[in-house]
């Protein structure tokens, strides 16, 4: 049974009769509320640091990121992972993101996957996960059961947990090795997750994976070296890092980065 503790993430709205509202009445509202997102956010930068050090210590010797969640959580946990690879050029089984329910409930809410403790265990195992890994629990709420029992079966196989959820307290806060905490208090629309506590959750994954990627050589400068050049668009940025770092014109750039198939190889390549 799931533990009953004070939700933040349920408390009544500052604001009443919505329905009575104009439109940028309630839009302006909205960002009254979004604007405490980011200072909710900075007060837990330490442990998201300390999330990053860990995470590079183990990512240098092959370990893995997992992301898991329910809803709202475990779809901005795929949206990042699914972001890696394109963005740094990262293998797809580096940086994982699961969900309650599976693929599947990436699109439709899937009825009462999150309830299950055991199947987070199950979905992992699937990529053996081991010692070297990292798994990351998100949850508004801090109580969704396979979030929990996730990260409980994680942590007796020797895995450091992390739970990132808007409930200070929480069941997942106190499970996990490493808990960032986002109070960002109570949704414009009551109990509503995927508004401040989802936009949280998106800026905390954002640092943790960005900042892992750049600790861990992905980055030169300020520049996305590494990414994939799945289409015109970054084609044409590549090639002007290219231009920018080695004084080349637009088509001896372009041509050097087709050839070698990234900025940081056609660079590497060409200063030698």
């Amino acid at each position: 049974m799931v533990e009953k503790h004070v939700k933040i993430t349920e408390e009544p709205s500052n604001y009443d009769r919505l329905e009575e509202m104009d439109s940028l009445e309630i839009v302006a509202n909205i960002n009254q509320e979004d604007k405490k997102v980011a200072n909710a956010v900075e007060s837990v930068l330490p442990q998201v640091a300390k999330v990053v050090d860990e995470m590079a210590k183990r990512f240098e010797k092959g370990g893995r990121l997992f992301y898991i969640g329910a809803g709202t959580s475990g779809r901005l946990g795929i949206l990042d992972a699914s972001e890696i690879p394109p963005t740094f050029g990262m293998p797809h089984d580096r940086v994982i993101g699961l969900i309650a329910g599976g693929d599947q409930a990436i699109r439709k809410a899937v009825e009462n996957a999150e309830d299950d403790t055991e199947q987070a265990w199950r979905d992992l195992q699937e990529y053996y996960i081991n010692e070297n890994d990292v798994l990351v629990g998100i949850a508004a709420s801090g109580t969704t059961p396979y979030v929990l029992g996730g990260v409980a079966d994680a942590k007796t196989h020797g895995v450091l947990t992390v739970g990132i959820t808007n409930n200070p307290g929480s069941p997942l806060a106190r499970a996990t090795d490493i808990p960032i905490e986002v109070n960002v208090g109570p949704e414009f629309l009551t109990g509503s997750t995927r508004m401040k506590s989802g936009t949280s959750q998106k800026l905390v994954l954002n640092m943790i994976s960005t900042a892992l990627m750049i600790r861990v050589g992905r980055v030169k400068g300020n520049k996305m070296v590494n990414m994939q050049l799945s289409n015109t668009k970054l084609v044409d940025r590549g090639t002007r890092y290219i231009m920018e770092e080695l004084g080349l014109n637009y088509d001896d750039a372009e041509k050097a980065l087709k050839k070698y198939g990234s900025v940081k190889l056609a660079v590497d390549a060409l200063k030698k």
